[in-house]
């Protein structure tokens, strides 16, 4: 058997021969296969000579076999010698010391590691823990309110946090306009973070009517690249103020919210549930964040270096998608280096493989009813929960993206059960982005 050399890490090379007698003998046969039915100018369909087939399709036929016999004897080689293959073996011809009648390869490959899972009870895991009371819910409700309020007209108003702000405004840098700097009888709620900060603050306080010019920094990472990291002069004219006024907490504002009974009790406590279910997912992704923190910290492992490149070449072309969608010309083009997504490509091949041996170890396999339950918790959120439990459970690809979801559940819940835990209260605004 061909001895297995290790080169470094989970590298390893390993020389292979193949007979070209061999070869050819299969090349041959299936040259007079394909020469029953070939279809060559001049000759009726399986009557031209096997000289002009095998000038025609020889060469293909033998590189099939060549690569065919070489992967069984490379398949041959890993299974005596018990490894497991990650990615694909790169091939290079051998000519030096070969005898006649040999064609010889030189494969290189890369194997799993052992993967090593850490004493769980070493770990140190911060559970996530949210409150969810009436002031919650209250907040919540308000925040609704506010996105239906309609808006009064007030003169003599001071522009606040909350006002809808009709202006005109023209920005120019060292004295020339910019594309996109100007705008008039544009309208935007203050305080909501549409604009620049500098330039809300510039905008509260004043009144219809009222003029004011001020220096705007904008970011280095801002959109336009025209006017990224450089500093603009804004002259503005408040032209309308306008009061948010919201609507009562009553029936009408219940049905507006799908409440069809007008029901504002029942309103109040369909909002507690949807509030618990979304904050119950938010603390349960921090938690498991912490999770994958700790045990990525504690492995030293090798990791197969192809698996990773594979897994960032994903993410260049994820990322070259959404410059796509976001309409970014030549985002075919733009470059974007491996690199940038080496150690989190890392991370996750590294997470991937305790995950799966993890599994494999406490057979955390996601079972039949607890794949059911977080299809139903799931459907829920829509108007027909029956309609969605049986999309799901019927559609095999559907019902894939859940087990997965039941599967990472099923190893956190897991390794906090054996880990050393501390509980961590975090605030309702934190947990839902708001503050």
């Amino acid at each position: 058997m061909p001895e297995v050399e290790i080169l470094s890490g989970l590298e390893r090379r390993v020389d292979l021969t193949v007979s070209i007698a061999d070869v050819e003998k299969q090349v041959q046969a299936q040259l007079k296969r394909v020469a029953r039915t070939a279809k060559v100018q001049g000759f009726r369909p399986g009557k031209a000579p096997l000289s002009l087939i095998e000038r025609s399709h020889g060469p293909g036929i033998r590189y099939d076999v060549i690569n065919a016999e070489v992967g069984r004897s490379l398949d041959k080689v890993v299974e005596d010698a018990n490894l497991r293959v990650a990615g694909s073996p790169s091939l290079e011809p051998k000519t030096e010391g070969v005898e006649e009648g040999i064609m010889a390869f030189s494969a290189t490959f890369e194997v799993y590691p052992e993967v090593q899972v850490p004493d769980l009870s070493t770990l140190t895991i911060k559970r996530a823990n949210t409150a969810v009371g009436d002031e919650e819910v209250q907040r919540t409700i308000d925040i609704l309110r506010k996105q239906r309020a309609n808006y009064e007209v007030r003169e003599g108003r001071e522009a606040q946090d909350d006002d809808r702000i009709t202006l005109d405004f023209t920005g120019t840098i060292d004295g020339i306009a910019f594309e996109g700097g100007s705008a008039e009888k544009f309208p935007f709620v203050l305080g909501q973070g549409r604009m620049l900060p500098e330039f809300e603050t510039a905008v509260r306080g004043m009144k219809a009517g009222e003029s004011k010019t001020f220096p705007l920094n904008f970011p280095e990472e801002y959109g336009s690249k025209e006017v990224a990291g450089k500093t603009a002069e804004f002259a503005i004219t408040v032209t309308e103020v306008a009061e948010p006024i919201l609507p009562e907490l009553d029936a009408e504002f219940a049905k507006s919210l799908g409440q069809q009974e007008g029901d504002v009790e029942k309103l109040l406590a369909d909002v507690r549930a949807n509030i618990e279910r979304e904050v119950k997912a938010r603390t349960h992704a921090r938690t498991k964040a912490s999770v994958m923190d700790a045990m990525a910290e504690a492995s030293t492992f090798d990791v197969p270096k192809s698996l990773v490149e594979r897994d960032a070449q994903g993410r260049v072309e994820a990322a070259r998608e959404e410059l796509k969608q976001r309409g970014v010309p030549n985002a075919e083009s733009v470059p974007i280096p491996l690199e940038a997504f080496s150690a989190e490509s890392e991370r996750r091949v590294r997470l991937g493989l305790l995950v799966s041996e993890l599994v494999q170890a406490a057979d955390l396999k996601a079972k039949p009813e607890q794949v059911r339950q977080r299809i139903e918790e799931f459907a829920q959120n829509y108007e027909q929960p029956a309609q969605v439990v049986a999309y799901y459970l019927s559609d095999r690809e559907r019902r894939a993206e859940i087990e997965a979801i039941v599967l990472e559940d099923n190893v956190v819940d897991h390794i906090v059960s054996k880990a050393q835990v501390t509980d961590e209260e975090v605030p309702f605004d934190e947990i839902m982005g708001t503050n």
